[in-house]
């Protein structure tokens, strides 16, 4: 296969996971990684390396897009960034010590924990009392939804916090931008509406992936020959994605994650257990 041809599978298989990402808060990763080790054969650590790169540009092309419709919780985001900072530098720093497979394994496990996690959401939510904390820090906030404004109220900021330094640590360890890990921890945590939760998290994802990306930068597992047709994918994907969002129904973007996300993850623990990764 020439570098051309290969450029323009990866370039592709990158718009489609910009586009996805973007609609269910993923930032692409979720399938650019698995893709890239398994039907390409690139190896996990240079893969993560591109991926972290193309997140980057999926937060940078979505977010901006989302800030301005209204769906991003701005104040929610950036409150909650400060756990998932922190996590990723940690994660970044534990990737020499886990093994490949192990990465891999780890990384199916938590989709399919995700998957499961959005299957339970297609369901009605539970009322709740709204969280004293949410109201200081003025979490609580409304979105756009048929041409009009539905008022929400976070709950359990403490928890969701908690979990955002979980996802953080997945970023660095995994090179996903844990984007899954922070649309479950809003959704099903905190009670933020679907839509609220995927857009706050591509508005978070490339802050908590360039805290990684530098280290895997200085380490060598960053290839421009790889993260720039990825990202370039990534990013004219995202952008397609936004556009669509606003009218899309929650339940079909429910289940278009849960469904993603339970194949890749099936595909990921079957490779790390049976040595099919590098």
């Amino acid at each position: 296969m020439s570098v051309l041809v290969f450029s323009a599978i990866v370039y592709g298989i990158s718009a489609l996971a910009g586009f996805l990402g973007s609609l269910t808060g993923l930032g692409g990763g979720i399938v650019v990684t698995p893709v890239l080790t398994l039907l390409l054969g690139v190896d996990l650590h240079y893969a993560m390396g591109a991926t972290l790169v193309s997140v980057i540009a999926t937060s940078s092309g979505a977010a901006a897009a989302y800030v301005k419709e209204g769906f991003t919780n701005i104040r929610a985001g950036m409150f909650l960034e400060i756990a998932t900072t922190v996590g990723a530098v940690v994660g970044a720093h534990l990737t020499k010590i886990v093994p490949t497979s192990a990465l891999a394994v780890a990384l199916g496990v938590v989709f399919l924990y995700t998957a499961w996690q959005s299957f339970q959401g297609l369901g009605e939510r539970r009322a709740v009392r709204p969280d004293p904390l949410a109201a200081r820090l003025r979490l609580n906030s409304s979105y756009p939804e048929a041409e009009k404004e539905v008022r929400y109220e976070v709950q359990h900021v403490k928890g969701g916090f908690s979990i955002m330094f979980g996802a953080g640590v997945l970023s660095g360890l995994l090179g996903i931008g844990s984007g899954a890990m922070k649309v479950i921890a809003m959704d099903q945590v905190m009670g933020m509406p679907f839509k609220v939760s995927t857009t706050t998290s591509n508005f978070m994802i490339g802050v908590t992936a360039a805290a990684s990306a530098g280290i895997y930068l200085a380490r060598g597992y960053i290839e421009p020959g790889l993260a720039m047709p990825v990202m370039l994918g990534v990013l004219t994907g995202s952008l397609l994605g936004a556009r669509q969002l606003k009218g899309a129904k929650t339940r079909i973007l429910r289940m278009l994650f849960a469904g993603v996300v339970g194949v890749l993850a099936a595909e990921m623990i079957y490779n790390g257990l049976t040595g099919g990764l590098k």
